[in-house]
């Protein structure tokens, strides 16, 4: 094993990590130290560290993988808590280490430092308290302590850092940092003087995300945390970088179809979950999947990337012959029908697809069949009688979404015959406790049928081999890497891929005519077939892996399908396939924290948003901004209007708008001549470093954090113009003069690199700003190359043309119409909560002792008190406020009624004692 070498870089936190585990498991490796900027992995678009170059030419670049390899190489076993610790440390403790590390070692603010990992360190104690051991796994340290004890060490090496009440996680600190192993790791460490390159390696890490609690986001504009002090070096390096300009950058390309994977590019494949024909999709629909997907699309075609976007709807199955019932179409006509709703809704919300297709097709057919072909003749398809729900009344077999019951693992009421949304658990539908079928509300029996199973047990070891490879090198979503793990912990089991239906793909062999595929065998194998509709030349793009990164997006529901279900038939198929290097999953978007739905008119779809007079890109911009991609997080019209009139209309959009005014005004159109100076460089300083934080986090697809980067330049923009004054230096001396053309000039260079930052988020807007700067076709590609450069894109003389606002502001009377609009029964009953319409002070309310009422509006009251806080810290709008106080000053009553009290209490007369 002397052949292995391991790259480490000085001040990285994870190197630390390896290092001690390399030194307790005794492998022998050479570690070699690389500088922060050297690409050691050449498939990666972006250097990492560590990174641990085996004897066969492959590389391991994941600090947890590669401490887990260095246990298997010394022959010890991994129990599942070591694995449980390893991925919560990975998944849980990091990215609130990382936000630490940055308050305490940057900003000197340890009190915040600590608060932030107070809770993970709280759950550590809890544990440690619990546990029969004094360490984390074992009587004796393991790699677990080792890990997390390296992990923690920059933070608790200080012995002030921990409270008194954290006990047992200082004397598991001290009885691991006493060990032989960290003492050694230590001891260089701090011959490196570490905590200038921790520094050094946090200044070029992207900003971790705030973490707020009671909210699925935090603006940073309200974080202290968002400022950093740019550095002498930063400040004069961007000066040199600004004045390159755009040089001789040709001309960008244009897309021209089909669009096929080229040698010496990156070719990027990137699909979105297949949406079903037969309903309406809404904003929780299209943020999860298609949106997110077409953000990532736009933004691979900016970096130069050779991207290709492929969807379609998904068109086979039982319920959409429900539909064609409903409507009195035939199930073709039905397919036709939503798949053009389909297609005008997300053209109204600019997706930008490559190609939108459908499964009902001839390709279809055919791709199908052959994978099913090739499953059968290599062994992984076998026959079996299978127990199934009938429906007598309906007088048919059910579909597994077409049953509902009880899940027999968690218990959740409402789990479908496929899968459980709540436990994310795949089961049988014969397994529900009380099923009911979907249509007619009556209990089916149980039948028995002959159907064809993938053996998944026999791709078992295959489909392993190919995740570890995938996931350590690709970029999964941590709820994706979990729902697939712990899926495979249960053990994998035949998967039954027939149906006794009539709409859908037919299964070609002749023991089962009359039946057709089941559609999580059938539907994964639409993005092949809609590829083939687009070009016959499809096998370029599926059927090579070495060349191809393949990019899914879609809700976690979907997971264990695209991550186990599809990769094992097209692993078994034996054909060279493409399989997902990237899956990205997201939570779920609820509406005003009740679920979306069609039936009782709650919520918003997409063949309504347009209705509202809003324009698709701010709906854009509101859905990405709060993207559920760490956990469920809700649409509200409050917020809406509150992101809309601050972030859009008061920050991005008044920057944009004062920049082009000043030219127009007091520079006749053009940009005026510009002489830097320091607190001019210090400003492009700071653009340039929030550029390539955008990049970094787009490259890894964090979507949401990349839109607060934007928000951030347009913040220093402001300011930057509120602090020079512009518009009274140029009423004064030649000096004064050059001054407010300066701060003019580079204030629109500044709103050029927004047009083009834009671009994945807001497109319309983005083409808006570019035409009223009349900004070169050129001027995005110059600032994505490499890792990103803030160039003067708009030199002095450069002719803009009519500037006008962006954007218009949302009124409280709108947006409380909107809320009533898309209530739903919440606006009729009197038994919903936040969405209630207050009563007037003469409604009467029924007082009689509920107690089951009573506790769900407790819990309301509190819902609705924190929602009223949070407008009041936000400093929302005094109509706002007022309409929610209102709301809840009539839950309370409510309240004060279902516990049988009267809710409005004659005046009490004489003083309180």
């Amino acid at each position: 094993m002397s052949e292995m070498k391991l790259f480490v870089s000085d001040g990285n936190p994870h190197c630390l990590k390896v290092l001690a585990v390399a030194e307790l498991t005794g492998v022998k490796c050479d570690i070699c130290h690389a500088s922060d900027d050297e690409r050691l992995v050449p498939f990666l678009s972006h250097p990492v560290r560590p990174v641990l170059l085996l004897p066969c030419g492959q590389h391991l670049f994941k600090a947890n993988p590669i401490c887990l390899y260095f246990l298997e190489v010394s022959g010890r076993d991994v129990c599942d808590l070591t694995s449980q610790w390893l991925e919560w440390e990975a998944a849980e403790l990091q990215p609130a280490l990382m936000q630490a590390l940055y308050q305490c070692v940057l900003l000197g603010k340890m009190t915040e430092a600590a608060n932030t990992l107070e809770g993970h360190l709280t759950y550590m104690e809890q544990r440690l308290s619990k546990g029969a051991t004094p360490f984390l796994a074992a009587e004796e340290a393991t790699v677990v302590d080792i890990v997390l004890w390296a992990a923690l060490y920059p933070l608790l090496s200080n012995s002030s850092f921990l409270p008194d009440k954290l006990q047992c996680v200082a004397r598991w600190f001290e009885q691991v940092n006493a060990l032989p192993v960290c003492q050694t790791v230590a001891q260089r460490v701090q011959q490196q003087k570490s905590l200038e390159s921790l520094k050094r390696f946090l200044q070029k890490q992207p900003l971790p995300p705030a973490r707020c609690r009671n909210a699925p986001l935090c603006n940073r504009a309200e974080e202290e945390d968002a400022e950093r002090e740019m550095t002498d070096e930063e400040i004069q390096a961007a000066g040199a970088t600004w004045s390159r300009g755009l040089a001789d950058r040709p001309t960008p390309a244009e897309r021209r179809h089909p669009i096929l994977p080229q040698e010496g590019k990156r070719n990027v494949l990137i699909t979105s979950a297949l949406p079903y024909v037969n309903n309406v999709p809404h904003l929780g629909n299209i943020i999860g999947c298609v949106l997110s997907a077409d953000v990532f699309a736009r933004y691979g075609r900016l970096r130069g990337w050779n991207a290709l976007f492929v969807c379609g709807t998904d068109e086979y199955g039982t319920a959409t012959e429900n539909k064609a019932r409903e409507e009195g179409l035939s199930p073709q006509e039905i397919c036709d029908k939503y798949h053009a709703v389909h297609a005008s809704i997300y053209k109204w919300f600019q997706i930008d697809f490559d190609h939108f297709g459908r499964t009902t097709t001839e390709k279809q057919t055919e791709i199908a069949q052959d994978i099913f072909w090739r499953l059968y003749d290599r062994g992984f398809l076998i026959p079996d009688t299978v127990d199934q729900l009938h429906c007598e009344n309906c007088q048919r077999f059910l579909a597994d979404r077409f049953v509902e019951g009880i899940c027999p693992n968690c218990r959740y009421p409402e789990a479908r015959g496929d899968q459980c949304d709540k436990c994310g658990r795949l089961i049988n539908a014969v397994e529900l406790k009380d099923p009911q079928c979907k249509v007619c509300k009556r209990t089916p029996v149980v039948r028995s049928s002959a159907h064809l199973f993938l053996d998944l047990p026999k791709l078992e070891s295959q489909l392993e081999q190919w995740l570890e490879q995938s996931m350590s090198t690709g970029n999964w979503t941590s709820n994706a890497r979990h729902i697939t793990r712990s899926w495979l912990r249960d053990g994998l089991k035949p998967r039954c891929i027939t149906r006794d239906l009539r709409w859908g793909t037919p299964v070609p062999h002749p023991d089962f005519s009359g039946k057709v595929f089941y559609v999580w065998f059938d539907a994964p194998i639409g993005y092949l077939s809609i590829t083939a509709s687009y070009t016959d030349e499809w096998e370029k793009w599926w059927k090579n892996p070495e060349k191809v990164e393949l990019y899914n997006f879609m809700a976690k529901d979907n997971v264990p399908f695209h991550s186990v279900v599809f990769p094992c038939s097209l692993l078994g198929a034996q054909d060279n396939y493409t399989l997902v290097s990237n899956l990205i999953a997201t939570e779920y978007l609820n509406y005003e924290d009740t679920k979306f739905s069609k039936s009782r008119g709650v919520g918003v779809f997409g063949d309504m948003a347009k209705d509202t007079d809003i324009p698709s890109d701010v709906w854009r911009f509101y859905l990405l901004y709060l993207r559920p991609e760490g956990q469920d997080s809700a649409f509200s019209w409050a917020d809406m209007a509150l992101k809309n009139n601050s972030e859009l209309l008061n920050n991005l959009g008044n920057f944009i708008n004062r920049a082009g005014m000043f030219a127009s005004k007091f520079f006749e159109g053009r940009v005026p001549q510009m002489e830097l100076q320091q607190e001019d460089k210090r400003l492009l300083a700071q653009v340039g470093f929030e550029l390539r934080q955008y990049i970094q986090l787009l490259d890894r697809v964090r979507i949401r954090d990349a839109l607060k980067c934007i928000l951030n330049i347009s913040r220093h923009g402001n300011q930057y113009i509120q602090v020079n004054e512009p518009w009274k230096k140029i009423k004064g001396g030649d000096e004064d003069r050059l001054r407010a053309g300066t701060v003019t000039g580079v204030s629109v260079n500044v709103a050029c690199l927004l047009s083009a930052m834009l671009r994945p988020y807001m497109p319309a807007v983005s083409a808006t700003i570019r035409e009223q700067l009349c900004a070169p076709a050129n001027c995005a590609d110059a600032m994505f190359q490499g890792a990103g450069s803030f160039v003067c894109t708009l030199p002095a003389g450069h002719r803009i043309g009519t500037i006008s606002p962006l954007f218009q502001k949302l009124e409280a009377e709108q947006i409380e119409s909107l809320k009533r609009r898309f209530g739903g029964q919440q606006i009729q009953s009197a038994a919903p909560a936040a969405a209630t319409v207050p009563a007037s002070p003469s409604a009467t309310i029924e007082t009689s002792a509920n107690p089951e009422r009573a506790k769900q509006l407790l819990q309301e009251v509190a819902e609705q008190g924190d929602r009223v806080r949070a407008l009041k810290a936000q400093k929302a709008e005094k109509t706002l406020i007022t309409a929610e106080v209102a709301k809840l000053l009539q839950l309370k009553k409510q309240l004060a009624a279902a516990e049988g009290k009267n809710p409005e209490p004659s005046p009490q007369k004489g003083k309180k004692k």
